[in-house]
């Protein structure tokens, strides 16, 4: 499957983040691309309706969020996770993202 960025804060995030990391990050989003919504766990989980998270892990504990739209990939929000639960702050961001898709 075709995979992009919702803006390109996401493509930022991803370049922001310790070069060990960011290769981890680009394997895992290449993993995303090949098997689509047959990735699971330990690479992916379903977080929300239509939202699922791209779970990277090493040094730092990385998550992309991300959803299908129009037979398409689409990263919509990326951050480093600091703590065993994910802030409600971030779900928010990639479901407003999630729901502008809708809307163009």
């Amino acid at each position: 499957m075709r995979v992009r960025v919702f803006n390109d804060s996401v493509e930022k995030f991803i370049q922001s983040l310790e070069k060990g990391t960011g290769s981890k990050v680009v394997r895992t989003i290449e993993l995303l691309g090949e098997f689509g919504p047959r990735l699971g766990m330990p690479h992916s989980r379903k977080i929300g309706d239509h939202i699922f998270e791209l779970r990277v892990r090493g040094i730092q504990q990385v998550r992309i969020f991300y959803t299908f739209h129009e037979y398409s990939i689409v990263l919509l929000h990326g951050f480093v996770k600091k703590s065993q639960k994910i802030p409600k702050k971030e779900i928010q961001i990639a479901a407003k993202r999630a729901e502008a898709l809708d809307g163009v």
